[in-house]
């Protein structure tokens, strides 16, 4: 159990970085209007590393750290990253052998239904957005640039994972 406490410990402050990374620097660099999504990308390589057993803590603590920089209505980011990670947690029990598929599946999806549920929270409050024109400005570049993130992000976790739950040797 003392991995499981470091890997929720370690995602405060990996999390905290991600999040100031992504409001303050990568989101004044947009392709078209998208911007990569960090956060979820580190919350979904995590989720596929088949040694971590932390996946819904590092959801968890990424919505809450997401929610508090963004103009979402509350919640939505809750929804959006809750759903990746259990298409991740499912994929990683099917998928487990072919890891980077895996990545990209779930960045695909993931990108795709967080954009979805951010549309559609916003629609609910009232700010109307034209569906075609948001899909092309804001989605469509926001999974190119994930899918472009997708291995370093997955390689940089998985490094970690393997710090934090270290095989055995056998003697």
């Amino acid at each position: 159990m003392i991995p499981s406490t470091i890997s929720t410990l370690i995602a405060i402050p990996i999390l905290g970085v991600l999040v100031i990374v992504q409001s303050s620097i990568v989101s004044r660099i947009p392709l078209i209007q998208g911007t990569p999504d960090l956060v979820l990308l580190a919350i979904l390589a995590w989720t596929l590393q088949k040694k971590a057993d932390t996946a819904w803590q590092w959801c968890i603590i990424g919505s809450l750290m997401v929610t508090l920089v963004s103009a979402l209505p509350l919640g939505a980011v809750f929804v959006g990253y809750g759903l990746a990670t259990a298409i991740a947690l499912a994929l990683r029990r099917r998928i487990w052998q072919i890891p980077l598929l895996a990545m990209f599946t779930v960045t695909f999806l993931g990108t795709v239904i967080l954009h979805g549920v951010s549309w559609l929270a916003l629609w609910l409050v009232g700010i109307p957005i034209p569906a075609l024109e948001s899909l092309n400005l804001i989605t469509l570049p926001g999974i190119l640039l994930n899918l472009l993130l997708a291995i370093p992000a997955y390689g940089l976790l998985h490094e970690l994972a393997n710090w934090i739950y270290p095989e055995e040797l056998e003697v």
